[in-house]
């Protein structure tokens, strides 16, 4: 697969990393089913054959079962694999979640410490603060953060879910690699509100998280039946009523555009993201999905594709709120 420089400090990855969130529980909680971990792990080693060696996680997937699997993966073999996690959701000493958000120096020198124990680690290559911390300033955060690069724990630093004024912020305290929002055809503020213009300024990487859109861009869900009567997107607005049935109808139109080209709806909106510089990092637990994901790195729009793509689901479409607050 080929490779980009992600922001410009000099990390290279590939043009799609692997989601891992799904691969364990979320503080007791399956997330878009149970998991497997011989078939995560064995997803994972997939991903690495194909080139794809960059892994997305964070503390709270579990809280820690998740880095700890990823270190299980990932043994004997840790200088192939670029790791980025994330930390800010609190987590108690006994590895309960407060879902309190705690960005606080102090904290994230916790934090550090039993990521790198649970990733069986020296050093983790990029780390995200989770969500902002209000009652922390930014800068306070990223110069904490900073430190760790000195001390050789981190080697480049991210932030997630943040706007273009606290982006601007953070990278004038230490420079910003990477930032995380959630990005897909389904969610396209970033185009509005100020965050791709902003990063596209200061050399940044844009990473988009749920760039299926949930689920809704894979084409597979037909119907509100189609989820787990526990599935968290029951909650969220863009998946309940009216609105999930006009979604629909949306991604019919994206189908009909990728079974004239010989692909699936989710390579098609893999690919559109890649084509827009931005790295998706879609999320998958099974091997036939990440070759999926990875194939659509082929892709190559038109920019009478691009346009078409454009007309069915412009950066203003109406398509529901993406809330609640659910971490990436």
């Amino acid at each position: 697969m080929q490779t980009k420089k992600l922001g410009s400090l000099g990390l290279e990855i590939p043009l799609v990393g692997l989601g891992c969130m799904g691969m364990t529980s979320l503080a007791g909680a399956d997330v878009y089913g149970k998991a497997d971990e011989k078939e995560s792990i064995a997803t994972i080693h997939r991903s690495l054959e194909l080139g794809g060696n960059f892994l997305d996680t964070a503390d709270l997937y579990g809280p820690h079962f998740n880095e700890q699997l990823i270190a299980k993966a990932i043994s004997g073999n840790r200088d192939r694999y670029i790791i980025a996690t994330k930390f800010g959701y609190e987590i108690d000493d006994n590895g309960q979640m407060t879902w309190k958000l705690n960005a606080s120096p102090d904290y994230i020198r916790k934090s550090i410490d039993r990521s790198l124990k649970n990733l069986n680690t020296d050093v983790i290559d990029l780390y995200y603060l989770h969500r902002p911390d209000p009652k922390v300033p930014i800068e306070e955060t990223i110069a904490a953060m900073a430190e760790l690069v000195q001390a050789g724990k981190i080697k480049y630093i991210g932030v997630s879910e943040i706007d273009a004024d606290l982006i601007r912020r953070a990278h004038a305290v230490a420079p910003i690699t990477a930032v995380q929002n959630e990005v897909s055809l389904f969610s396209r503020d970033v185009e509005t509100n100020g965050v791709l213009d902003t990063v596209n300024e200061l050399g940044i990487g844009l990473v988009a998280y749920s760039p299926l859109g949930r689920g809704f861009l894979t084409g597979e869900l037909k119907s509100p039946e189609d989820m787990a009567a526990d599935d968290f997107r029951r909650n969220i607005p863009r998946f309940q009523g009216e609105q999930f049935y006009k979604n629909i109808e949306l991604v019919k139109e994206l189908e009909k555009m990728a079974d004239e080209k010989g692909y699936s709806t989710s390579q098609l909106a893999i690919a559109w993201l890649i084509q827009k510089g931005i790295t998706p990092i879609p999320g998958t637990k099974r091997v036939k999905y990440v070759e999926q994901n990875i194939e659509a790195t082929n892709i190559r729009f038109t920019e009478a594709e691009l346009q078409k793509i454009e007309e069915i689901l412009p950066a203003h479409a109406e398509t529901g709120n993406r809330s609640f607050d659910f971490p990436e």
